[in-house]
Parts: C-alpha cells; structure tokens; sequence
C-alpha cells in the first residue's frame, strides 16, 4: 500500500485564482481520496500558481506559465504513490 502524500497549492489571492485552486482541489480528492495526507492551499500574491507534489514541483506560473492541466497533476500524484 502506497504511503499518504501531502500536495501544497500556493496561488495569488489577489489575482482572483480561486476558481482554479478549487477546480485543482475538488479534482483531487475526487481522483486520490484517502491516498493523500492533506491538500494545502496557500493564498498568496504576486501572480503566483504553484503545484507541489510531496517536495516536488510539478507546475510553476512563473517557470511554466498559465495553470496546470489536471491530468498533469494527478500524473505527478500517481508517480509520488507509486514511489
């Protein structure tokens, strides 16, 4: 059985990424479940979006722009529990 993984979300607050941050969130406690330790939602500011997957980074605005696609993400999750 595959060990809990924490997913941190830091996004900016002030730049209205809410919508995307839940969209994000709901899609993965409906995809993960119990199989994740904890979803972590950090507002921020200065036009961030940030996805961490355990300590990695799987998506950065600033590095990749724009949002993460969905698939991506659970991607990343899926290798972490695999680990």
């Amino acid at each position: 059985m595959s060990r809990p993984l924490r997913v941190r979300i830091t996004y900016c607050a002030e730049c209205g990424y809410e919508p995307q941050t839940l969209e994000l969130t709901g899609g993965l406690m409906r995809e993960f479940g119990h199989r994740l330790s904890a979803i972590e939602i950090i507002p921020w500011a200065e036009g961030t979006f940030d996805v961490r997957v355990g300590d990695e980074l799987v998506h950065s605005m600033a590095r990749d722009g724009g949002f993460p696609e969905l698939e991506m993400v659970y991607a990343a999750v899926r290798t972490q529990l695999a680990a």
